[in-house]
């Protein structure tokens, strides 16, 4: 599995707010899905409010999510 950082704004009439969340996925477009999918469900975003400004594959050094690093380092072995 390779890690992706996407970047992007949630924009909706009353503000404008911007993410930046570290996922694993297999493909940028996966790593999208997920993110739609996860803020969709704990934060009630609909798709048409998101707008996904960057999607960059990282590696296990540059994580900053330690979930994401110490499921990546147990991979890793």
């Amino acid at each position: 599995m390779k890690i992706f950082r996407v970047i992007g704004n949630i924009v909706k009439p009353n503000y404008v707010t911007s993410f930046k969340k570290e996922v694993r996925a297999l493909k940028p477009e996966h790593a999208v899905e997920s993110i739609y999918a996860e803020l969709g469900s704990k934060h009630r975003v609909k798709r048409a409010h998101l707008k996904i400004l960057s999607v960059e594959e990282i590696s296990i050094e540059e994580v900053e999510d330690p979930m994401i690093r110490k499921l990546a380092e147990g991979e890793r072995r």
